[in-house]
């Protein structure tokens, strides 16, 4: 069997930067149709799923031993033993069998910070041996080598593992940034750039009526490749996440105040409370599909409309419960159709335990039948969150979730 030196036969750093352009250079393959339609999540979890490294396990606590007879070559012997130089003599030789898992190869690899020490090994399946010849029958010196061995290849390992830890905190990010760099050239190559983004800008000039106080700052499973049903890729308009930032920091903003001045919006009904984002929202925004930036359809919703379809909606709600909330997601889905499509879920909450009412939205939201991932949490009461449209993972909305505690 042959034999090999632990932690000392590659550079680490090269064996996973191997890795990584292995999984980067296969997006490259990737078809125009596949890069525009695939929702991007799923894809870079899948990529992220090939190209993280398992870490290497060894479990020193399972090691067992073996021993056999064995000639050994009088050049091996310490120079303390009076042997022939040229002849073999018979020794017992003792075989440590360490149990090892995960990532097999990283046990060949020279990690960036690593001990002057190596030694000889066999990789034999699951396991690794090094051996220890008994050259004077003397027990308790064989086992302080095999300690000193093993703590010395104990250390090397936690420097492996660093190293390997430090790897995959950093795959996303490049996937991601990889993933983006082709998307954009495909759609630099087919004309379609943003998306054919919806034209809303901010107003540069707003009564002061209308001004809103800004508000104060606060603190190894692979998983199979995305399908894509479309044969083909359809541009839709889509609202410009900077646009969509702004709107969803104004509703926040009066959703504040709100809680700032309650006696003014007590007893008030969902659509009045609407009403007031509407009335801070309409002269902020401009917008050249219709007269009116903002409208509404119902007792509850915000629309932004763009080509007579709906490309934000803000749904406004009063608490009720996880099944109610789950079923305002339901509802606000259903009137979406683009891809890329963004919308707000904002409820109003009158329990007097408004923490355990945030507590239940943030820990339910995820059971809905359309979620996909939670983005980040803008304040402790508006978290951002991305969902599929019905039977479609690949076309994805986002919707923020925003509470404003409203005691009636």
């Amino acid at each position: 069997m042959r034999t090999s030196r632990v932690f000392g036969e590659r550079e680490l750093s090269d064996f996973l930067e191997a890795s990584k352009s292995n999984v980067l250079s296969s997006m490259e393959s990737l078809k125009d149709d596949y890069i525009l339609n695939v929702n991007e999540s799923d894809y870079i979890a899948h990529k992220l799923s090939e190209a993280v490294i398992e870490q290497l396990e060894i479990h020193e606590d399972q090691i067992y031993a073996s021993s056999s007879e064995r000639m050994i070559p009088a050049e091996h012997f310490p120079s303390s033993l009076h042997v022939y130089s040229g002849k073999s003599y018979k020794k017992d030789v003792i075989k440590f069998h360490v149990p090892i898992s995960g990532n097999i190869q990283l046990l060949h690899c020279v990690p960036s910070t690593s001990l002057m020490w190596s030694m000889n090994i066999e990789v034999n399946g699951n396991e690794f041996c090094f051996e220890i010849i008994n050259f004077f029958n003397d027990p308790e010196s064989i086992v302080r080598e095999k300690d000193a061995n093993l703590k010395s290849i104990m250390q090397q390992l936690a420097h492996v593992q660093r190293d390997v830890e430090r790897f995959n905190s950093s795959l996303e990010t490049q996937i991601k940034s990889a993933f983006e760099s082709n998307k954009s050239r495909v759609r630099a190559k087919s004309g379609v750039l943003a998306s054919l983004g919806v034209p809303i800008k901010k107003t540069s000039e707003t009564s002061p009526t209308f001004a809103v106080p800004a508000p104060q700052k606060r603190k190894k499973v692979i998983l199979n490749k995305p399908e894509v049903n479309e044969v083909g890729y359809s541009p839709e308009p889509s609202l410009d996440q900077s646009v969509y930032n702004d709107i969803l920091q104004m509703i926040h903003d009066v959703g504040k105040e709100f809680e700032r001045l309650p006696s003014l919006y007590a007893q008030k009904e969902e659509e009045h409370l609407r009403d007031h984002f509407l009335m801070m929202l309409e002269p902020n925004f401009n917008g050249s599909a219709t007269g009116e930036t903002f409208n509404k359809t119902g007792k509850t919703d915000i629309l932004l409309r763009y080509e007579n379809t709906n490309v934000f909606i803000g749904e406004c709600k009063f608490w009720k419960g996880q099944k109610s909330f789950l079923a305002t997601i339901s509802q606000l889905l259903g009137y979406l159709t683009w891809r890329d499509s963004k919308a707000a879920v904002i409820m109003f909450v009158p329990n007097k335990d408004f923490s355990s009412a945030v507590d239940v939205a943030k820990s339910s939201v995820n059971e809905h039948e359309n979620f996909i991932k939670f983005v980040n949490e803008k304040d402790e009461t508006w978290f951002n969150y991305e969902f599929h449209l019905n039977g479609d993972r690949n076309r994805t909305v986002k919707i923020a979730v925003m509470l404003y505690h409203t005691p009636r």
